[in-house]
Protein backbone atom coordinates (compact mmCIF):
# COMPACT_ATOMS: atom_id res chain seq x y z
CA UNK A 1 0.00 0.00 0.00
CA UNK A 2 2.82 2.40 0.86
CA UNK A 3 4.32 1.90 -2.59
CA UNK A 4 0.98 2.76 -4.18
CA UNK A 5 0.66 5.91 -2.10
CA UNK A 6 4.24 6.97 -2.72
CA UNK A 7 4.01 6.30 -6.45
CA UNK A 8 0.86 8.39 -6.67
CA UNK A 9 2.33 11.24 -4.69
CA UNK A 10 5.39 11.29 -6.95
CA UNK A 11 3.01 11.74 -9.87
CA UNK A 12 1.08 14.40 -7.99
CA UNK A 13 3.91 16.46 -6.66
CA UNK A 14 6.91 15.86 -8.83
CA UNK A 15 10.25 14.16 -8.38
CA UNK A 16 11.30 13.52 -4.80
CA UNK A 17 14.82 14.77 -4.03
CA UNK A 18 17.06 11.88 -2.99
CA UNK A 19 17.40 11.47 0.75
CA UNK A 20 14.64 13.92 1.66
CA UNK A 21 12.30 12.12 4.03
CA UNK A 22 9.95 13.58 6.59
CA UNK A 23 7.26 12.93 9.09
CA UNK A 24 3.74 12.41 7.79
CA UNK A 25 1.98 15.61 8.77
CA UNK A 26 2.34 19.26 7.90
CA UNK A 27 0.05 20.61 10.62
CA UNK A 28 -0.83 24.15 11.55
CA UNK A 29 -2.09 24.57 15.11
CA UNK A 30 -3.98 27.66 16.23
CA UNK A 31 -5.27 28.40 19.72
CA UNK A 32 -7.98 31.06 19.97
CA UNK A 33 -8.49 32.38 23.51
CA UNK A 34 -10.51 35.48 22.63
CA UNK A 35 -13.50 34.26 24.67
CA UNK A 36 -11.65 34.06 27.98
CA UNK A 37 -10.05 36.51 30.34
CA UNK A 38 -6.89 35.35 32.08
CA UNK A 39 -3.76 37.00 33.36
CA UNK A 40 -1.57 34.48 31.57
CA UNK A 41 -2.37 34.45 27.86
CA UNK A 42 1.21 33.36 27.19
CA UNK A 43 0.27 29.82 28.21
CA UNK A 44 -1.77 29.49 25.00
CA UNK A 45 1.13 30.66 22.84
CA UNK A 46 3.40 28.16 24.53
CA UNK A 47 0.87 25.37 24.06
CA UNK A 48 0.32 26.27 20.41
CA UNK A 49 4.05 25.97 19.70
CA UNK A 50 4.36 22.77 21.71
CA UNK A 51 1.42 21.10 19.93
CA UNK A 52 2.75 22.11 16.51
CA UNK A 53 6.11 20.53 17.28
CA UNK A 54 4.51 17.46 18.85
CA UNK A 55 2.37 16.74 15.77
CA UNK A 56 4.89 17.59 13.08
CA UNK A 57 8.06 16.15 14.57
CA UNK A 58 6.81 12.72 15.62
CA UNK A 59 6.85 9.73 13.28
CA UNK A 60 3.28 8.34 13.26
CA UNK A 61 3.55 5.50 10.73
CA UNK A 62 6.03 3.08 9.18
CA UNK A 63 5.46 4.64 5.76
CA UNK A 64 8.14 6.66 4.00
CA UNK A 65 7.11 10.23 3.22
CA UNK A 66 9.04 12.84 1.30
CA UNK A 67 8.83 16.45 2.45
CA UNK A 68 6.44 17.31 -0.36
CA UNK A 69 4.20 14.32 0.44
CA UNK A 70 3.29 15.44 3.95
CA UNK A 71 -0.43 15.66 4.69
CA UNK A 72 -1.63 19.24 5.09
CA UNK A 73 -3.90 19.61 8.09
CA UNK A 74 -4.90 22.14 10.72
CA UNK A 75 -6.22 22.01 14.25
CA UNK A 76 -7.88 25.03 15.84
CA UNK A 77 -8.51 25.00 19.57
CA UNK A 78 -11.09 27.54 20.71
CA UNK A 79 -10.88 28.08 24.45
CA UNK A 80 -14.24 29.07 25.94
CA UNK A 81 -13.59 28.62 29.66
CA UNK A 82 -10.67 28.71 32.07
CA UNK A 83 -11.85 26.33 34.80
CA UNK A 84 -8.74 26.86 36.90
CA UNK A 85 -5.15 27.96 36.37
CA UNK A 86 -4.32 24.74 34.53
CA UNK A 87 -7.73 23.48 33.38
CA UNK A 88 -9.55 24.56 30.22
CA UNK A 89 -12.69 23.87 28.19
CA UNK A 90 -13.61 24.60 24.59
CA UNK A 91 -13.74 22.93 21.20
CA UNK A 92 -11.39 21.73 18.51
CA UNK A 93 -11.84 22.05 14.77
CA UNK A 94 -9.88 19.72 12.50
CA UNK A 95 -9.24 19.97 8.78
CA UNK A 96 -7.17 17.83 6.43
CA UNK A 97 -6.62 17.93 2.69
CA UNK A 98 -4.99 15.90 -0.06
CA UNK A 99 -3.90 16.83 -3.60
CA UNK A 100 -5.81 15.59 -6.63
CA UNK A 101 -3.77 13.76 -9.24
CA UNK A 102 -2.15 15.84 -11.95
CA UNK A 103 -3.77 19.10 -10.84
CA UNK A 104 -3.25 22.03 -8.49
CA UNK A 105 -6.54 21.25 -6.75
CA UNK A 106 -6.65 19.93 -3.19
CA UNK A 107 -9.69 18.13 -1.82
CA UNK A 108 -10.84 18.22 1.78
CA UNK A 109 -10.67 14.90 3.63
CA UNK A 110 -11.91 16.06 7.01
CA UNK A 111 -13.60 19.21 8.26
CA UNK A 112 -14.80 18.28 11.72
CA UNK A 113 -15.96 20.27 14.72
CA UNK A 114 -15.59 18.63 18.13
CA UNK A 115 -17.36 20.64 20.84
CA UNK A 116 -16.33 18.48 23.81
CA UNK A 117 -12.76 19.52 24.50
CA UNK A 118 -11.59 19.73 28.09
CA UNK A 119 -8.01 19.34 29.28
CA UNK A 120 -5.37 20.17 31.84
CA UNK A 121 -2.12 21.83 30.83
CA UNK A 122 0.68 23.41 32.81
CA UNK A 123 2.90 25.74 30.82
CA UNK A 124 6.11 24.15 29.56
CA UNK A 125 5.13 20.63 30.58
CA UNK A 126 6.32 18.14 27.92
CA UNK A 127 3.73 16.74 25.54
CA UNK A 128 4.28 13.02 25.21
CA UNK A 129 2.44 10.06 23.77
CA UNK A 130 3.22 6.40 24.37
CA UNK A 131 1.15 3.80 22.54
CA UNK A 132 -1.38 2.03 24.79
CA UNK A 133 -0.90 4.64 27.54
CA UNK A 134 -2.96 7.80 27.99
CA UNK A 135 -2.41 10.35 30.74
CA UNK A 136 -3.71 13.57 29.21
CA UNK A 137 -7.05 14.21 27.51
CA UNK A 138 -5.62 16.84 25.17
CA UNK A 139 -2.94 14.48 23.86
CA UNK A 140 -5.50 11.67 23.58
CA UNK A 141 -7.79 13.92 21.55
CA UNK A 142 -5.05 15.23 19.26
CA UNK A 143 -3.61 11.77 18.62
CA UNK A 144 -7.09 10.39 17.96
CA UNK A 145 -7.56 12.94 15.16
CA UNK A 146 -4.06 12.36 13.82
CA UNK A 147 -4.84 8.68 13.31
CA UNK A 148 -8.27 9.52 11.89
CA UNK A 149 -6.65 11.87 9.36
CA UNK A 150 -4.10 9.20 8.43
CA UNK A 151 -6.87 6.63 8.08
CA UNK A 152 -8.95 8.80 5.77
CA UNK A 153 -5.91 9.81 3.73
CA UNK A 154 -4.62 6.27 3.22
CA UNK A 155 -8.17 5.03 2.52
CA UNK A 156 -8.35 7.55 -0.32
CA UNK A 157 -5.32 5.99 -2.04
CA UNK A 158 -5.96 2.26 -1.53
CA UNK A 159 -9.03 0.18 -0.63
CA UNK A 160 -9.15 0.10 3.18
CA UNK A 161 -5.58 1.38 3.14
CA UNK A 162 -6.12 3.26 6.38
CA UNK A 163 -7.38 0.34 8.46
CA UNK A 164 -4.35 0.27 10.76
CA UNK A 165 -4.73 3.93 11.63
CA UNK A 166 -8.48 3.82 12.13
CA UNK A 167 -7.96 0.87 14.46
CA UNK A 168 -5.36 2.86 16.39
CA UNK A 169 -7.86 5.70 16.73
CA UNK A 170 -10.41 3.18 18.00
CA UNK A 171 -7.88 1.89 20.53
CA UNK A 172 -7.46 5.42 21.87
CA UNK A 173 -11.24 5.64 22.31
CA UNK A 174 -11.21 2.40 24.29
CA UNK A 175 -8.39 3.58 26.54
CA UNK A 176 -9.89 7.04 27.06
CA UNK A 177 -13.22 5.61 28.16
CA UNK A 178 -11.52 4.38 31.33
CA UNK A 179 -10.98 8.03 32.30
CA UNK A 180 -14.44 8.90 33.59
CA UNK A 181 -13.73 12.63 33.89
CA UNK A 182 -12.63 13.00 30.25
CA UNK A 183 -15.22 14.35 27.85
CA UNK A 184 -15.93 13.33 24.25
CA UNK A 185 -15.32 9.59 24.54
CA UNK A 186 -18.51 8.10 25.94
CA UNK A 187 -20.68 5.72 23.94
CA UNK A 188 -24.19 6.88 22.98
CA UNK A 189 -23.71 10.23 24.75
CA UNK A 190 -23.35 12.23 21.55
CA UNK A 191 -23.78 11.03 17.96
CA UNK A 192 -20.90 13.30 16.84
CA UNK A 193 -18.29 12.69 19.53
CA UNK A 194 -15.04 10.77 19.13
CA UNK A 195 -16.59 7.46 20.07
CA UNK A 196 -19.36 7.87 17.49
CA UNK A 197 -16.94 8.91 14.74
CA UNK A 198 -14.53 6.07 15.42
CA UNK A 199 -17.33 3.50 15.56
CA UNK A 200 -18.81 4.74 12.28
CA UNK A 201 -15.44 4.35 10.54
CA UNK A 202 -14.60 0.90 11.88
CA UNK A 203 -17.76 -1.14 12.48
CA UNK A 204 -19.26 -3.55 9.95
CA UNK A 205 -21.37 -0.87 8.32
CA UNK A 206 -18.29 1.21 7.47
CA UNK A 207 -17.28 -1.04 4.54
CA UNK A 208 -19.78 0.59 2.20
CA UNK A 209 -18.57 4.09 2.98
CA UNK A 210 -14.87 3.26 2.84
CA UNK A 211 -15.24 1.60 -0.56
CA UNK A 212 -17.08 4.65 -1.81
CA UNK A 213 -14.40 6.93 -0.27
CA UNK A 214 -11.63 5.17 -2.17
CA UNK A 215 -13.51 5.16 -5.48
CA UNK A 216 -14.57 8.81 -5.04
CA UNK A 217 -10.93 9.89 -4.78
CA UNK A 218 -8.94 7.46 -6.93
CA UNK A 219 -11.47 6.64 -9.67
CA UNK A 220 -13.34 9.92 -9.49
CA UNK A 221 -11.29 12.98 -8.58
CA UNK A 222 -7.90 11.57 -9.58
CA UNK A 223 -9.35 10.57 -12.97
CA UNK A 224 -10.75 13.99 -13.80
CA UNK A 225 -7.52 15.50 -15.12
CA UNK A 226 -7.32 12.76 -17.77
CA UNK A 227 -11.04 12.46 -18.44
CA UNK A 228 -13.32 14.91 -16.64
CA UNK A 229 -16.53 13.29 -17.85
CA UNK A 230 -15.50 9.83 -16.70
CA UNK A 231 -14.38 11.07 -13.31
CA UNK A 232 -17.57 13.09 -12.82
CA UNK A 233 -19.78 10.16 -13.86
CA UNK A 234 -18.00 7.88 -11.41
CA UNK A 235 -18.61 10.28 -8.52
CA UNK A 236 -22.26 10.82 -9.44
CA UNK A 237 -22.81 7.06 -9.57
CA UNK A 238 -21.22 6.64 -6.13
CA UNK A 239 -23.38 9.16 -4.26
CA UNK A 240 -26.43 6.89 -3.79
CA UNK A 241 -24.19 4.97 -1.36
CA UNK A 242 -24.92 7.78 1.10
CA UNK A 243 -28.64 7.00 0.83
CA UNK A 244 -27.91 3.40 1.77
CA UNK A 245 -25.93 4.57 4.78
CA UNK A 246 -28.70 6.92 5.85
CA UNK A 247 -31.27 4.15 5.47
CA UNK A 248 -29.33 1.77 7.70
CA UNK A 249 -27.90 4.33 10.15
CA UNK A 250 -29.79 7.66 9.98
CA UNK A 251 -27.68 9.30 12.72
CA UNK A 252 -24.29 8.11 11.46
CA UNK A 253 -21.69 10.89 11.81
CA UNK A 254 -20.31 9.74 8.46
CA UNK A 255 -23.15 11.59 6.73
CA UNK A 256 -22.34 14.87 8.48
CA UNK A 257 -18.63 14.29 8.02
CA UNK A 258 -19.13 13.84 4.28
CA UNK A 259 -21.27 16.95 3.89
CA UNK A 260 -18.86 19.10 5.91
CA UNK A 261 -15.94 17.99 3.76
CA UNK A 262 -17.50 17.35 0.36
CA UNK A 263 -20.90 18.95 -0.22
CA UNK A 264 -19.66 22.12 -1.93
CA UNK A 265 -17.23 20.04 -3.98
CA UNK A 266 -20.00 17.68 -5.10
CA UNK A 267 -22.19 20.61 -6.14
CA UNK A 268 -19.25 21.98 -8.14
CA UNK A 269 -18.76 18.61 -9.83
CA UNK A 270 -22.43 18.59 -10.81
CA UNK A 271 -22.03 22.03 -12.41
CA UNK A 272 -20.73 20.41 -15.62
CA UNK A 273 -23.32 17.63 -15.63
CA UNK A 274 -26.41 17.41 -17.84
CA UNK A 275 -29.64 19.12 -16.78
CA UNK A 276 -31.19 15.78 -15.88
CA UNK A 277 -28.17 14.81 -13.79
CA UNK A 278 -28.37 18.14 -11.97
CA UNK A 279 -32.04 17.59 -11.19
CA UNK A 280 -31.35 14.07 -9.96
CA UNK A 281 -28.42 15.36 -7.95
CA UNK A 282 -30.50 18.05 -6.28
CA UNK A 283 -33.15 15.51 -5.35
CA UNK A 284 -30.61 13.09 -3.89
CA UNK A 285 -28.62 15.71 -1.96
CA UNK A 286 -31.67 17.56 -0.65
CA UNK A 287 -33.09 14.29 0.65
CA UNK A 288 -29.81 13.56 2.37
CA UNK A 289 -29.29 17.08 3.72
CA UNK A 290 -32.63 18.92 3.85
CA UNK A 291 -31.21 21.67 6.07
CA UNK A 292 -28.48 22.48 3.53
CA UNK A 293 -30.52 23.02 0.37
CA UNK A 294 -29.33 26.63 0.07
CA UNK A 295 -25.89 25.26 -0.83
CA UNK A 296 -27.41 23.29 -3.74
CA UNK A 297 -29.36 26.10 -5.43
CA UNK A 298 -27.10 26.10 -8.49
CA UNK A 299 -28.34 22.60 -9.35
CA UNK A 300 -31.86 23.92 -9.87
CA UNK A 301 -30.84 26.27 -12.68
Amino acid sequence: MNKIKRWLCIGLLGTIPFGMEAQELNARVTINSDQVQTTNKQVFTTLQTALTEFINNKKWTDATFAVNERIDCSMTLIISEVVSDNSFKGEIQIQARRPVYNSSYTTTLLNFRDTELSFDYTEFEPLEYTENTLSNNLIATVVFYIYTILGLDFDSFAPKGGSTFLQQAQQIVSLAQAQTSWTGWKAFENDRNRHALSTALTDNTSDLFREMWYNYHRKGLDEMAANADRGRTTIIELLPTLEQIKSSRPTSPILQMFSDAKLDEVVLIYSKATSQEKQDGYKLLSNLYPALTSRMESLKK
